[in-house]
């Protein structure tokens, strides 16, 4: 099993948390709740306002996301997902943990760090870094930016 570290529309409550859930795709297990070590900018960007993290440490804000536990199926279907490498890289990024459900192989504790795999990109256009930067990510959130889901975009 591999720990994931999602911070978008793969979280619970998401358009595309349903993806996590179907057995179809693989094994997903809620782990609990953490923020990234460094700061990284969080970005909503193109006509279908998705959300980037960019692969800028240092910058942005420590960014708060969820920790999953995936088996290999699942894992091979994110990156599918996440267009990888060409729009998404999957890297490993540090993590405090903030809150921590026991079992489902998942060993840690509130307030301990630990490493995950994250979907960031070193692919976005050199506008992006401008954009705001968001500590944490609700596609219904105030920003104003619609999140459009795969089924109904036009490319």
């Amino acid at each position: 099993m591999t720990h994931i570290f999602v911070y978008g529309t793969l979280k619970r409550g998401q358009p595309n948390y349903p993806r996590m859930l179907d057995p179809a795709n693989g094994k997903a297990s809620f782990c609990g709740r953490a923020s990234t070590i460094d700061k990284y900018p969080l970005v909503i960007a193109g006509k279908y306002s998705i959300p980037f993290l960019l692969n800028i440490p240092g910058q942005g804000h420590h960014v708060q996301g969820e920790v999953y536990s995936v088996d290999d199926q699942m894992l091979a279907f994110l990156d599918r997902f996440e267009s990888v490498p060409d729009m998404y890289q999957r890297t490993p990024v540090k993590l405090k943990v903030e809150e921590w459900v026991n079992g489902a192989g998942c060993g840690q504790t509130p307030g301990s760090t630990m490493e995950a795999f994250v979907y960031s990109t070193t692919t976005y256009q050199p506008d992006w870094v401008e954009l705001s930067a968001y500590e944490n990510y609700d596609a219904y959130g105030d920003h104003g930016l619609e999140y459009v889901i795969r089924e109904s975009r036009d490319d």
